[in-house]
């Protein structure tokens, strides 16, 4: 039987062969797929740039990367906010002089169902996933067109139809986006995050796979993961209900 441990390991060492020293954002680093995508770019030597709204668990990610040899600095940015992006992306060159690649997370979502969401429910979401990659994807084209950017577009196992206009409008601009010469691809993973990083690795393969320099000719794809199914119950809700004992 194939070990998937060593065969991680092997494609941990390949991608650090062409991933250390590189300068990446992960937006919502400290929870879901950006923690599971935040930890494989630090194990590959990338320098990570971890960007959400809370600063607590931010703070806590980043020392995880670290202690576990990574390279990693929160920063404190709304993205569905223009300018707190473009705050931080200045931060970052301040830091390190190249920002190589971001990782964005577009795959906010509601346990409310289609009919029932309210204007200010609706509209967070488009913020949050629809008007955030385009403010990030213009700032890129205006000041650093080379710095490529990968989005995680909403899941596909999302049942309302109000993951329908989102995610058809992200791919519209990452394909456009290829005819303006930018490197804009989007990953649209099969389900939610389990929590589990084993679980959710595919998806974290495909993000290193796209940010290797040799990859710069692909931009304007817009890829499926298909992901092994999660258990019913995920690990942190299990850990939380143990914590309340």
């Amino acid at each position: 039987m194939t070990d998937p441990t060593s065969s991680q390991d092997r494609a941990g060492a390949l991608y650090r062969e062409v991933l250390a020293g590189q300068v990446i954002a992960v937006t919502g680093a400290d929870m879901g797929y950006g923690k599971t995508v935040s930890t494989a770019l630090a194990k590959t030597g990338a320098s990570v740039v971890l960007i959400g709204n809370n600063s607590e668990s931010l703070s806590a990610q980043a020392s995880a990367l670290e202690r576990s040899g990574g390279h990693a600095i929160p920063i404190k940015a709304d993205v569905s906010v223009p300018l707190d992006w473009l705050s931080a992306q200045t931060r970052i060159l301040e830091i390190f002089g190249a920002l190589h690649g971001i990782v964005h997370l577009a795959d906010k979502r509601t346990n409310v169902g289609f009919t029932m969401l309210s204007e200010n429910e609706w509209m967070e979401l488009f913020n949050s996933n629809v008007k955030s990659s385009v403010a990030i994807a213009q700032i890129l084209g205006r000041r650093l067109p080379d710095t490529w950017l990968t989005i995680i577009g909403p899941h596909g196992d999302e049942p309302g139809l109000q993951a329908h206009p989102q995610r058809g409008a992200i791919r519209g601009l990452v394909e456009a986006g290829a005819r303006e010469d930018l490197r804009l691809n989007m990953l649209i993973p099969s389900r939610a995050s389990s929590g589990d990083e084993t679980l959710d690795r595919p998806l974290a393969d495909a993000v290193l796979a796209l940010a290797a320099p040799r990859m710069g000719h692909l931009r304007g794809n817009v890829m499926d993961v298909p992901l092994p199914a999660a258990p019913k119950v995920r690990l942190p809700e299990v850990m939380a209900a143990l914590n309340a004992l």
